[in-house]
């Protein structure tokens, strides 16, 4: 897509400006949108963080018809932390939910995404497709092996949402060299309808579109789902090895540098 057909601009934030718009955006979705608590939610200034927004890189989809004064002009963001970054505890975002030990022990290069968001009014083809190409970019500059984060159903409602749960653990479970483990207290089997009673179109219509994304892309499910009640979510942990992406996949979601 060339740069005239478009209003968006995608690259990493640069500043503490880009950062705070990616914040503020992070409150819109998942705080008012969502309704998300915790204690780095700041409804004063409305903006949603951690202690790990200093230490990754933040991929922002800006739209160029908005002034950055505002602090509006960030429509879309993805939260990125690779393995040779992590902070001074040597822990992953998802560790909270997740033993990642399988990921770990492959002594493989890991890229954690998170926080992954899109303004309501911006939600589409277009925003995601420069979202999914600047991730592609970063993946490959960087020879990223394995990304992996969680992925979210709104609520907490297990029961409510285990046809979509049961059909991601009967047909799309990590392999066991990948196969993450949600944590206990908050950890719930997925698999907790029989394969033989589920339907896929209904199952699929339940799933939310970023999970069902990176299930076309050949992506996996770790063992568990992790109820997440700050967040107001339902958390799965996705893991894609970028070397079994099929080809088709990975040439209609990656553009390699020089293609227009």
């Amino acid at each position: 897509m060339r740069a005239e057909d478009t209003p968006y601009s995608l690259r990493l934030a640069a500043d503490a400006a880009d950062l705070h718009a990616a914040q503020r955006l992070r409150y819109r979705v998942f705080v008012t949108e969502l309704g998300a608590e915790g204690p780095m939610v700041d409804h004063a200034a409305q903006i949603e963080s951690d202690a790990f927004d200093a230490i990754t890189d933040h991929l922002i989809l800006i739209d160029n018809r908005i002034d950055p004064e505002s602090m509006d002009h960030v429509v879309g963001a993805y939260r990125l932390l690779p393995s040779d970054r992590l902070g001074a505890d040597g822990r992953f975002y998802s560790e909270t939910e997740y033993d990642l030990g399988p990921l770990r022990q492959s002594g493989r290069k890991l890229l954690e995404l998170g926080r992954s968001c899109v303004d309501a009014a911006h939600r589409g083809g277009t925003s995601m497709f420069h979202l999914w190409n600047g991730l592609a970019e970063y993946v490959l500059e960087r020879e990223i092996e394995v990304m992996f984060g969680v992925a979210s159903f709104h609520g907490t409602d297990v029961q409510a949402l285990a046809e979509p749960l049961s059909w991601l653990g009967h047909h799309h479970l990590a392999p066991p060299d990948m196969r993450v483990r949600a944590l206990p207290p908050e950890r719930v089997d997925l698999a907790q309808i029989p394969a033989d009673r589920l339907e896929r179109a209904s199952a699929m219509a339940a799933m939310p579109a970023l999970i069902k994304a990176y299930l076309r892309l050949g992506g996996f499910v770790g063992d568990g789902a992790w109820v997440d009640r700050e967040f107001n979510t339902t958390d799965v942990c996705l893991v894609m090895d970028t070397g079994r992406m099929s080809a088709r996949h990975r040439d209609f979601y990656i553009r390699k540098k020089g293609q227009p």
